[in-house]
Parts: structure tokens; C-alpha cells; sequence
């Protein structure tokens, strides 16, 4: 009777749900693993788990008389987890066919997120053969039985949820030494619980999203800044947010995909969640592309109708390239202010009193945000992320790093690029970490500075952003730094070793694509390894296609929550294209060791990356091609310590130089990235036997530095 009124007592306090009880198998021989982010989590376990089971504490818990009364109503075993034998009394009542409770955490998260698992509840469950039930605890950090930090905002009775997921078992690994099958042991059991973490998150919308965090924050919580160096907070965020999504809305239809052609301000996040309140599908439009590329991604999308500032483009010297677009209607936000009334006025005053109820809510299925990618043919593509797809993407990246209240991101990367997209503008805002926004991430000399004096621990940015910042900071620059990820290019080993070197400081090297959200693995501090990208991201399915002559390795595809909705093609305008059977084909040869860690081979397809920009081979031939229509030209790349990659280009021209290339590019409307670094005159190209020009042939001679 009295463990019955307790259960009542806790649900009418913390409104707890029990999710998952399909998932509960026969209780023989059954390990229980769970997060640990309370004081409360055992209590609640004991409560609600309708499975009668050891629970599994530390022979300190017992000094407490407050625990040892509870104790007194559920089986437990104490244990002195320094003792190389404690584990031995788990492998005995397991072994007996009982059901054992452990925090393989070993102790409360002082983060939020999972802290490391130790290796011996992993050991004892590959050495019995037991089944492995995670539970995920939510919530209960959020209480004042948590150990997170003083300034983390807490409540009396928080909603806590427990999801039990699939059932699963780590087999015993196949390895030389007992240290070795621990070790390798306890990793499958880390991987487990991120797992765990990431499968147990609710779906939602961007805007529901910013709600929830606002929930559980507070309005009054400053969080983010751009260049006016006005830190703001999530209530100034939300009333941004539902002003611009309401100018949007007059401008535009429900699911209609509007461009957004905006610079680095805290403005541009706000017109994102706002027109995710109303409905509408934010196109973050390259405004580095050049008019021919900006059109062609309007075409591609079906975008009619182009969000802007004048302000602006007058000070990126824009303006011109915008008039420039055909059949596209201009909005300029300045001129929408006049048109935002008093009856708007009043409705964003009582909208801010219930921001949940909106005209448009949106379902997690539907398209977030269409950001845009190269073509094989110079074409940009559309590439359609849900909210479910984004928010699964940074459900997996905080499944592995620890981001937390705590942190302060400096976010340079643009915000048209889906690096800057989720990890630098959405995900900081939605996990509580404070936020620097930059315009612009060339500005090598500003940027250190900054860091250093807002304090900054988290950065991202490509190995040619880093080895420039490293080159320019101060040594004690980055004394607050925590997190430094790299992606979108290859990390020089240079430039490792320089941020090692100088500041102390070890890269996380990452890996992705537009196409998922983007992150599908990265380095983290409890699984590195240098020379690789890290392990896939929870959640993610994948499969090697094998490529001639590629031993080691093959050409990776990708399924998983995060993978895009589909491509908007050039040839099809507005028509969705989804990946066939979901599966995302990357285009990259990789191999991936029994450990789980990806290392890229190299690329299938014909772009270069520069600065971490993907650029078509093919634009490159078409610039030489308008520059000298009389001439042979091909496109290759060559690897760049500074840059990533350099495009060479090889001509029968003898006459062609880079100043025609230019004029090629602002005639055509193209990017001067896809200038060529390089021109080198040959008397022919190579070609193959069918006549086609052997590009093969053309990389080999790049690497070499010839020209015969």
C-alpha cells in the first residue's frame, strides 16, 4: 500500500509516462541500463519498471539513511566498484537467471548529457550472454535532484518520462587479451546508450522546438549576438521570430518555399523559426553563388518569391546581382515594416502570451528548410530537410558531445550551408548554449579575437578556416575553448598539429553532406582517432557498395532519420525526388575498421572542394569554354595544403590566363571559385579509346606536376 501511494504521489508531481512495455522481455537473465541524471532515478525505476529486479549501488550510497530506507523495499547488491571482484557478484545473480539495475555511468551527469560508461557492466553482460534493456530517463534533470550547475534553471515538479527501447546484447569480442574484449566490450555499450539517447527523443518542429527550450530556460535566459553586440534573449528571439514569420506570411502561401537571401544576424534565425510558426519552407539561398547560380536554385525549388535586405546587399554589393533575377519577387524587410500595422501589433502581443497557438502549426514530417548543393552539371540542387530529419541530426550530434548550457558557440559559417545551418544556428539555441553570430568566416585576425573575449568554447569551421585562425590568434586566444570540430573538408595534418602545438588544443574531425542535416560521424573526446572522421552518428544505417579496385573499402550509402527528403532538380522544377529507398548515396569511398571509425578514401564524383565549397569540374570546363570556345579544356583537382583542393586546368589554348577565366565567370554569372588555380598548355588531351577525355589520366599528371 505504501509503495502504491508513493507511485501516485510521484505521478500526480512529476506527471510521469511510461513508454516501451512491448519492448520488456522474459526478466531471466536481463540487465536493466539506464542514464543517470537525478538522485530521483533509481527511486523512479524501483516505481515504474514493472519488472521486480536486483538494483545494483556503491557501498557509499548505504552511509545515507535516507537511501537505505528505501533500499529496505527492492532488492539491491552493494558494491565497491574500485574492487576488481565486485563484478563477479553481478555474474553470479545473472547467471541465476535474475534481472540486475545499473547506471553504467557509475555516477549523476554534471553536463546533461551521458558521461562516460565504464567497461564492467558491458564485460559481465558479453560474458553471461544477458539481454541489455536501456530505459532513458527525461526529465528528471530538470529537478532540484539533479547535480548540473547552479545557474541551470530548475523546477519543483518537472515532466519526467521513462522509454524502455528494443532489447539487445553485446557479444563477446573477439580480441587477444581479456583487457583488450573489455575495452572493445564497453565501447558496443557506450555506442548502446547514444544510441538510446538519440532513439528516445520526441519528435517536434523547429518552432516547437524553440518553445520547449524557452520552457525550459526562461524568456529572460540571453543567449544570442551578432555584430550589434546586444546579447539578447529567447523572449526578444520569440517576439523577432513571430514578427517575421507574420511579415512572411503576407508575402507568401502555407507550405509555399520562400528563398532567404540574408547574411549572418540573429534576424535571419528568427525569419527561420517564424516561418516554420506559419508554415513556410525557409530556401537558404548561396548569395556567393552569383546570379546564374542564385537563379538556378529559384528554378530548381520553385522559389517565386525572395526574402531580403537592402541594407544588405548594399553592403555585400549585391544589389545588382538581385535585380538581375528573372520572374523572382523581391521582398525587402524594410519595406515590410510599414505594412506590419496595429492589428498585427495587438495579434503579436497576444500571440506572445500563447505562442503554441499559431494559425499554421506544422507536423514533423513536413519540409523544415530546403538548403542547396552542386549538380553534376553545375546545376545547384534543392535538397529538402524535414523538422523530424533536422532535429534527428542534432538529437545524434548532442548523443555524442556534451553540449550544454555552458557552452558558447562562435558561429562564422554561413548560414546557406548546412554546417552552419544545424550545428552553428539551430542546435546551440535549441540546447540552451549561449551564441556569437559572424557575418563572414574569412575575417582571420577578428575572429580569435572575439572568441577570446566573449569567451567562446565551442567552434566550427573547415581545416582551411582553423589553420588561418590558428595563424593569426594568440596563443591564449582560445584559454576558454572546449570543442574545436572540423568538416566540409579534409583536416590538414598541418594544421592538427599547429592548433595542438600553439593552443593545447586536440580538432574533432568530422564528416557529412547537405543531404543529412549534416553530420553523419565526427570524432568526440571518448572515441578519436586521428586520421579519421570518427564513428557514424546513432541511428544511422550504412552499407559499402564495393569500386573496382578499392580493396580496402567502397563507396558508402546512408539511411537514417536525418537523410534528406529529396532532391529539387533543375530539370524538374518543384518536383521532389526522394533517395530511392531511402538510401543516401554519398559518393565517397570510405573504409570503416571493426571499431566502427570511418576514414575517407576519397570522392566518386567530379567536384572539387575548396574552402570547404563543393565546386563542379564541370563549371570550371565551362568558364574556359566561354573564355576560349575554339579549344580543348578539361577540369582535375590537386590537393591544397592552404585551400583543400586546387582546381588545374588543362587547355590546348597557349594564349589563356586566369583574367579571361574572371571575365568568364562575372559574364556567365558564376562563382570565381570555379576559377582555376592552375592553367597548364598541353598540345592535346588525353583521351580514351571511346573518345571521351580521360580524366584519370588528366588527375595523374595534376599529382605529378606534368604535362605530358
Amino acid at each position: 500500500m505504501l509503495l502504491s501511494l508513493t507511485r501516485t504521489i510521484s505521478r500526480l508531481l512529476f506527471r510521469i509516462q511510461v513508454s516501451g512495455h512491448e519492448h520488456i522481455p522474459s526478466p531471466e537473465k536481463l540487465l536493466i541500463i539506464s542514464n543517470h541524471v537525478s538522485f530521483l532515478d533509481g527511486f523512479l525505476l524501483g516505481l515504474f519498471l514493472p519488472i521486480r529486479t536486483t538494483f545494483l549501488v556503491h557501498t557509499t550510497v548505504l552511509d545515507n539513511w535516507f537511501f537505505r530506507w528505501i533500499l529496505k523495499h527492492v532488492p539491491y547488491l552493494a558494491v565497491d566498484t574500485n574492487s576488481p571482484l565486485a563484478m563477479k557478484h553481478v555474474i553470479r545473480l545473472l547467471e541465476a537467471g535474475e534481472s540486475v539495475m545499473i547506471f553504467p555511468e557509475g555516477r549523476i551527469t554534471l553536463t546533461g548529457s551521458l558521461m562516460k560508461a565504464y567497461d564492467g557492466p558491458a564485460f559481465v553482460a558479453a560474458k553471461t550472454g544477458a539481454t541489455i534493456l536501456p530505459v532513458c530517463i527525461r526529465g528528471a534533470e530538470k529537478s532540484w535532484f539533479s547535480r548540473l550547475g547552479h545557474d541551470f534553471p530548475r523546477r519543483f515538479s518537472p515532466r519526467i518520462s521513462l522509454t524502455i527501447l528494443p532489447p539487445t546484447t553485446i557479444p563477446m569480442p573477439d580480441a587477444p587479451s581479456a583487457k583488450q574484449r573489455r575495452k572493445l566490450a564497453g565501447e558496443q555499450l557506450q555506442s548502446i546508450m547514444q544510441h538510446m539517447m538519440f532513439a528516445s527523443e520526441p519528435a517536434n518542429t523547429l518552432y516547437g522546438s524553440l518553445l520547449d527550450a524557452i520552457g525550459t530556460y526562461g524568456r529572460q535566459y540571453k543567449l544570442i549576438e551578432d555584430m550589434q553586440q546586444v546579447e539578447e534573449n529567447y523572449g526578444a528571439l520569440l517576439k523577432k521570430s513571430l514578427a517575421l514569420g507574420r511579415i512572411a506570411a503576407k508575402v507568401s502561401t502555407v507550405d509555399e518555399t520562400v528563398g532567404v537571401l540574408m547574411p549572418n544576424v540573429t534576424n535571419t534565425i528568427a525569419l527561420v523559426f517564424g516561418m516554420s510558426a506559419f508554415g513556410r519552407v525557409p530556401a537558404m539561398l548561396n548569395y556567393t553563388a552569383g546570379a546564374s547560380g542564385i537563379q538556378n536554385a529559384c528554378i530548381a525549388a520553385n522559389i517565386k518569391t525572395v526574402i531580403t535586405s537592402r541594407s544588405f546587399l548594399e553592403t555585400a554589393k549585391l544589389t545588382e546581382l538581385v535585380a538581375s533575377l528573372a520572374d523572382i519577387n523581391i521582398v525587402y524587410l524594410e519595406d515590410m515594416r510599414s505594412a506590419f500595422r496595429l492589428w498585427d501589433k495587438l495579434w503579436l502581443l497576444y500571440t506572445l502570451c500563447c505562442p503554441r497557438h499559431i494559425a499554421q502549426p506544422q507536423h514533423p514530417d513536413s519540409t523544415a528548410v530546403v538548403l542547396f548543393t552542386s549538380g553534376s552539371e553545375g546545376k545547384p540542387k534543392g535538397v529538402a530537410h524535414s523538422h523530424r530529419g533536422i532535429l534527428a541530426n542534432i538529437a545524434q550530434i548532442r548523443a555524442v558531445i556534451d553540449f550544454s548550457h555552458q557552452d558558447k558557440f562562435m558561429m562564422a559559417l554561413p548560414l546557406f550551408h548546412a554546417f552552419g545551418f544545424t550545428c552553428g544556428g539551430i542546435m546551440p539555441l535549441l540546447c540552451g548554449s549561449k551564441v556569437f553570430i559572424y557575418p563572414s568566416p574569412l575575417h582571420y585576425r577578428i575572429i580569435p579575437e572575439l572568441i577570446y573575449d566573449r569567451g567562446c568554447t565551442a567552434l566550427f569551421g573547415t581545416s582551411t578556416f582553423l589553420g588561418n585562425y590558428a595563424k593569426f590568434a594568440h596563443p591564449y586566444d582560445f584559454y576558454k575553448i572546449r570543442y574545436v570540430v572540423a568538416g566540409a573538408e579534409k583536416l590538414n595534418a598541418e594544421v592538427r598539429q599547429l592548433w595542438m602545438d600553439k593552443f593545447g588544443i586536440r580538432i574533432l574531425e568530422g564528416y557529412g553532406a547537405t543531404e543529412c542535416a549534416p553530420v553523419l560521424a565526427v570524432n568526440t573526446p571518448m572515441a578519436y582517432q586521428a586520421g579519421s572522421v570518427g564513428k557514424l552518428l546513432p541511428g544511422l544505417d550504412h552499407k559499402l557498395h564495393p569500386v573496382p579496385g578499392i580493396e580496402n573499402g567502397g563507396l558508402l550509402k546512408v539511411k537514417g532519420a536525418n537523410v534528406m527528403q529529396g532532391y529539387y532538380l533543375y530539370q524538374e522544377p518543384g518536383k521532389l525526388q526522394p533517395p530511392e529507398d531511402g538510401w543516401y548515396d554519398t559518393g565517397d569511398i570510405v573504409s570503416i575498421d571493426t571499431r566502427g571509425f570511418v576514414t575517407i578514401q576519397g570522392r566518386a564524383k567530379r567536384f572539387a572542394k575548396i574552402a570547404g565549397e563543393m565546386v563542379s569540374l564541370e563549371t570550371a570546363e565551362l568558364l574556359a569554354n566561354t573564355a576560349s570556345p575554339s579549344h580543348q579544356h578539361a577540369a582535375t583537382t590537386q590537393h591544397d595544403a592552404q585551400r583543400g583542393e586546387n582546381i588545374v586546368l588543362y587547355t590546348t589554348d597557349t594564349a589563356l590566363e586566369r583574367d579571361s577565366l574572371i571575365q568568364a565567370a562575372r559574364k556567365t554569372g558564376n562563382s570565381e571559385l570555379a576559377i582555376a588555380r592552375r592553367i597548364v598548355k598541353v598540345k592535346a588531351l588525353p583521351l580514351l579509346g571511346t573518345g571521351k577525355t580521360d580524366y584519370v589520366a588528366l588527375k595523374h599528371m595534376a599529382d605529378n606536376g606534368t604535362s605530358a
